[in-house]
Formats: structure tokens, C-alpha cells, sequence
């Protein structure tokens, strides 16, 4: 086991490189970059956005005395692939380029962040003038409360309820609770959201949950007691959202794996023997049944933690990892893009690897040293 997981975390250096090439490609071909970005604000602001350039550049290179937004434009020069572009000077353009590494072609840059990357230097946001890491460290206890707490509730509720289901295959119980994963599975988090909120957060009925936030206001003047028990009170309403939406699917895989477990011959064998129903689902299927549910545990962990959370970080105001990365896209920022994609990418890979130490946990019999990775 120990050498596989070596090889693993060795694998984890080129797949990482493989879809930062991806991602850096696909990101660099969307229209509407940074310096269209600029561009946009300058045509808009006039005078305040060219001084907030200039201010900007003054850190590496004094900004260029030519950035006058009523200069002419040029048609030689590469200002004019700039949509917008039209009666900025050219030079202030090519300072705008130099201030945001547009200057260098596509391979040299990309070469330059992966060297950065190395030296843990994620670089600097272009709109929010702070480092990427202590952005993306500000934001990670957000997100990283919301998925465990909701990956963590999934499983404790759809397991119980799945191997529950499976018990009872056909009974009353197993079609009224069909009902209700019905309705979690068609409808979406964001709308139990919604409706959480209007019931019990100041909507149209009661007050009881906060709607912002992760902590209340003056939280560092807390005791710590009192600060874990509003913590928790915030993360009611949108690990409960976030809960309803999804135990729904790993509740069925749960089921029916234990269905498929229950009618072969060794659960048959094993009663024949007189073992009671419960050291026959425990002791014999309950290892096997899981495997695949285990399976789906890395992609669960990573879709709530980005995707599945996004808009309930919207609703209840939780400026998480997934809105900082969600608002970089738009705004084109992108370091903070590169940065978050890269740490998801990263969590994504090593908590592959947790799901196979899991699997030796559940079933020893399973040898991934007798696999080639």
C-alpha cells in the first residue's frame, strides 16, 4: 500500500501540470480579458480609471506620460484588437499590457506561473490589489465548513436511509420515502434556499436563523462557547438547503447496491448458517455494498464545495472560495482564477487518494499494490 500511495502522489505532479495547461488555454482564448476589462471601466470613468492605472504601474514602472484617454489611436499598433480601444493612446494601452503580464506571449507566461506556483507565489489580483493566497485563505474556512458539514450529513442520513430502504424494499416505508427523494432530487438547493429563507430568516414568517455571514458581528469578543454555538447557528440554513438537494442520489446508490448485495449467494449461504439478519448485513454485505458509495465520495466532497454551494453562498451572503472564483471568472481576474482553479484541481486529486486508503479501510481484500496506476 505504501508504494502505491507514492506512485499516486507522484501522479498527482504531472495530471496537476495537465490541467493547468487546460484551464490556462481554455482561459486565455474567452474573449473580454482583463485589459478589455480596463478598457471598459476607462471609457466609462474617464479621468479616475486612467489615474487608478497609472497609480497601479507606478509600483514596477512609472506610468507612461502619454496615457491620455483623447490621444489618437493607431492602427499599426497593437492597441486595435482591443475591442473599445478607440481613442486611447497607444502607449497607454501597452502600459495596460505590461501591467497585467499581457506583454509576454501566452507560453512565457504560463512557463512564468508555473515557476511562481513552485515557490508558492500565486500573484497578485488584478481588481482587488491583494495576494491570491491570503484572499484564497480568507475564503477557504467558508467553503471548507460548508462541505464538510453537508458532505458529512449526506452520509450520515443517506446511508441509514438507503440500507433502511433496501431492508424494506417494497414496504410502505420504502415508497413514502421514495416521495420525499423525489422531490429532493428534481428540486434544486438554491430554491430550498430561497424557501428556507423566507420561512425562517425574516422572509414572510419568522426570524429565528441569521441570513449573513458565517459569524455574527463582534464574533472575537466571543467566548468560545458562545462563538462555536452561533457558528452552528449560521450553518443551519445553508448546510440544510445544501443536505435536502443532495442526499437524494447516494440514498438510491446506497439502496440499491444493497439490493444487488442482498441476492447473491454468500448473503444465502450465510443465513443458511443461522447468522441473524443484522451480522448479515453488517458483517458480510455492508462491505461490499459501500465500495461503490465510497466511490463517489471525492466528486460529492468537490461538487458541494464549489458548484453545489455557489448560489447558497449567494443567497445567505457566505463569501466563500466558490463566489471568489465565481466573480474572478466574471471579472476576468485572472490570478485569483489560476489560483482557486489550481486548489480545487489540487483537493480534487488528493482526496482521490483518501477515497482508495478508504477502500482498503472498508475491504482489506482489495490490493491496489497488485495494480498499475
Amino acid at each position: 500500500m505504501l508504494a502505491y500511495m507514492i506512485r499516486r502522489l507522484l501522479f498527482v505532479i504531472p495530471t496537476l501540470l495537465g490541467i493547468m495547461v487546460i484551464n490556462f488555454v481554455i482561459v486565455q482564448a474567452a474573449p473580454g480579458g482583463p485589459v478589455e476589462q480596463m478598457i471598459a471601466q476607462i471609457q466609462g470613468r474617464g479621468s479616475e480609471a486612467t489615474a487608478r492605472v497609472s497609480g497601479s504601474a507606478q509600483g514596477d514602472t512609472a506610468a507612461p506620460s502619454s496615457a491620455n484617454t483623447t490621444s489618437q489611436p493607431s492602427s499599426s499598433d497593437g492597441s486595435s484588437r482591443y475591442r473599445g480601444a478607440r481613442g486611447l493612446d497607444p502607449e497607454f494601452i501597452k502600459e495596460l499590457e505590461r501591467l497585467y503580464g499581457f506583454d509576454k506571449p501566452p507560453g512565457e507566461r504560463f512557463i512564468l506561473m508555473l515557476r511562481n506556483y513552485a515557490m508558492f507565489d500565486f500573484g497578485k489580483s488584478f481588481f482587488r490589489d491583494r495576494p491570491v493566497i491570503d484572499l484564497v485563505i480568507e475564503k477557504l474556512p467558508v467553503s471548507i465548513s460548508i462541505g464538510v458539514w453537508t458532505t458529512l450529513l449526506v452520509y450520515l442520513i443517506s446511508i441509514p436511509l438507503g440500507i433502511a430502504k433496501a431492508v424494506r424494499d417494497g414496504s410502505r416505508f420504502d415508497m413514502w420515502t421514495s416521495a420525499v427523494i423525489v422531490v429532493g432530487y428534481a428540486v434544486p438547493s438554491f430554491l430550498f434556499a430561497i424557501l428556507l429563507v423566507v420561512l425562517f430568516a425574516g422572509g414572510s414568517f419568522f426570524s429565528w436563523f441569521p441570513l449573513r455571514g458565517l459569524v455574527s458581528e463582534g464574533w472575537r469578543a466571543m467566548p468560545w462557547s458562545t462563538l462555536v454555538l452561533d457558528y452552528l447557528w449560521h450553518m443551519v440554513l445553508p448546510v440544510t438547503a445544501l443536505v435536502i438537494g443532495g442526499f437524494a442520489g447516494l440514498t438510491m446508490l446506497t439502496k440499491n447496491s444493497f439490493l444487488e448485495e442482498i441476492n447473491k449467494n454468500y448473503v444465502v449461504t450465510a443465513r443458511a448458517k443461522g447468522l441473524d439478519e443484522r451480522r448479515v448485513l453488517f458483517g458480510h454485505v455492508f462491505r461490499n455494498a459501500m465500495i461503490i458509495v465510497i466511490a463517489g465520495f471525492p466528486s460529492a466532497f468537490i461538487g458541494i464545495l464549489f458548484t453545489g454551494a455557489l448560489l447558497i453562498e449567494i443567497i445567505f451572503s457566505l463569501d466563500g472560495l466558490g463566489l471568489l472564483g465565481y466573480e474572478a471568472a466574471l471579472g476576468r481576474d485572472y490570478p485569483v482564477m489560476f489560483g482557486t482553479l489550481y486548489f480545487f484541481t489540487l483537493l480534487g486529486l488528493i482526496m482521490g487518494i483518501v477515497r482508495d486508503v478508504t477502500y482498503v479501510m472498508v475491504d482489506p481484500r482489495i490490493d491496489f499494490e497488485s495494480r498499475e496506476t
